[in-house]
This record gives C-alpha cells, structure tokens and sequence, in this order.
C-alpha cells in the first residue's frame, strides 16, 4: 500500500461513524464484556461458597488435573481475557471500524469489525491456553492455594520485579506506543477481504499481548478470581494506554512493583 493510500485511510480513521453505527458497536462491545463479567462473577460466587461449605476445589489442588478441569480453567481464563481486554482495544476497534465503513463506501463490501475482533480476541485465546497450562503445573506442584493465589513469596516476588523490569524495556515500550496511537498501522495493513480483517485482528492483539503479557502474570498473585484484582489490573491497562505518555505511568508502575517484589523477597 502506498504512502497515499495509508494517509488517505488514516484521514478516513478520523470520520465519524453514523450514529446507529457507533451505538451499535459500543453496545456490542459493552454486551461482550458484561457477559464474561457476569460469568466471572458467577465463578467467583460459586468457588467462595463451595470454599465457605468446606468442599475440595479440585482444580486448584495438587492432585493431577483431569481433562474436565483443564477445559474449565482454559474456558475462564478465555472469559477472563475477554472481559479484561476487550475494553482495552475499544480504541483501535473503533478505528478499524471508521476504516472499513469508509472503505466499503469506496470498494464495496470489506470485512466488518466482528473480524478484527475475532483476530484480537484469538489472540487472547493463545495466551489463555498457555496461562492455563501454567497453572496447571503451579498447582500441581504446590505453589497455588486453593484459592489460586500463590503460595511461594518467591514465586509472588519473582512476578512482580519481572513485570516491573519489563516495564521499562525498550519492546513494552514499542508495544504501549502502538496500542496508543494505532491508527497509522492499521490503516497500512487494512484489507478488504475477512482473512484481512482477522490477520489486522492478530497483529493488533500481538502488539497488545507484548505490551501486557507480564501484567496478566500478576493474577497469579492477587489470585486468578479475585474480581477486585482482576479489575484493578485491566483499569490500570486501560489507564497506561490512554493516558499521554509523558505522564511516565509505565515506570511508575515500574518502581512501585520492584519495590513490591523486594519486600516479597525479602519477607519470604
């Protein structure tokens, strides 16, 4: 695509959508994600009652997982995903959206947001299989309570210095400047065709993954169905993709979690 062409779709990204177009995609976004909150919620309920009656929770456990418990872990941690980063992409979703409404006035019919979505929320999906898998092994050897929470200092104190210190590296940094300001990239790599939309889907989400892959580790510490800590992460993601840079949010954030996982060290 040439340099005119992106500047012509990048200006097209400015366009407002049609009213009815815009409610209909925040109302389909915010229907997304209260639906995996609402389930998360749900989960959480029912795994702090069958705690308060004294039942096993198998799945978190040191006994080997069977294939029942795996899929139920994948599906929430899916969910999970979902209901924290969906919010997160609404920025570069409504770009997308404004890029494709004003091509398909140009072209015809092109792919429609739901397909950007779909590429955005496989990516998440990826993350959540391999999420799963290491929980799995930290249950199985001990190092999650029954709660999900972990059970090591080390382990606590581990995650938070290396979530800090990535924080402060060049690739987080080059992850968090494009999911601020999407919009020149997606109107580069924007295409007509549903493979289009799915593959700008997986690219915006693998930048979206380097920029909080390690943050997502921090769940393991507050514990993986702690809704308040689950909330607190993604409105701190929210808040670090928003807010200008110059506020230096990242290295704060930075100096708090070393600082953290020191005492964690030092305490275990």
């Amino acid at each position: 695509m040439t340099e005119s062409q992106v500047g012509s779709l990048r200006a097209r990204s400015r366009i407002r959508l049609r009213t009815w177009d815009l409610v209909f995609l925040l109302a389909s976004i915010s229907a997304i994600v209260a639906l995996a909150w609402i389930y998360l919620f749900t989960v959480a309920i029912g795994m702090a009652e069958m705690s308060d009656t004294g039942m096993p929770i198998d799945t978190a456990g040191m006994q080997p997982w069977k294939l029942n418990d795996f899929l139920m872990m994948f599906a929430m941690w899916v969910v999970m995903m979902i209901g924290m980063m969906v919010p997160t992409a609404a920025r570069a979703i409504s770009i997308y959206a404004r890029i494709a409404n004003s091509a398909s006035n140009q072209r015809g019919v092109v792919a429609s947001t739901c397909w950007f979505v779909t590429g955005y929320v496989l990516v998440w999906t990826m993350f959540s299989l391999g999420a799963t898998l290491i929980q799995m092994s930290l249950a199985t050897v001990g190092l999650l309570s029954p709660a999900m929470v972990s059970s090591s200092g080390y382990l606590g104190a581990t995650l938070l210095i290396a979530a800090g210190a990535y924080q402060i590296t060049p690739w987080k940094n080059r992850c968090l400047t494009h999911c601020r300001s999407p919009a020149t990239y997606l109107a580069g790599h924007f295409g007509p065709k549903v493979m289009d939309g799915i593959v700008l889907g997986v690219r915006h989400g693998g930048y979206c993954l380097g920029c909080c892959w390690l943050l997502m580790a921090l769940l393991f510490i507050g514990g993986v169905m702690n809704l308040l800590w689950i909330a607190a992460i993604s409105g701190f993601v929210i808040l670090e993709k928003l807010l200008p840079a110059k506020l230096r949010l990242s290295r704060l954030a930075a100096a708090l979690m070393i600082g953290v996982g020191t005492l964690y060290l030092v305490n275990a």
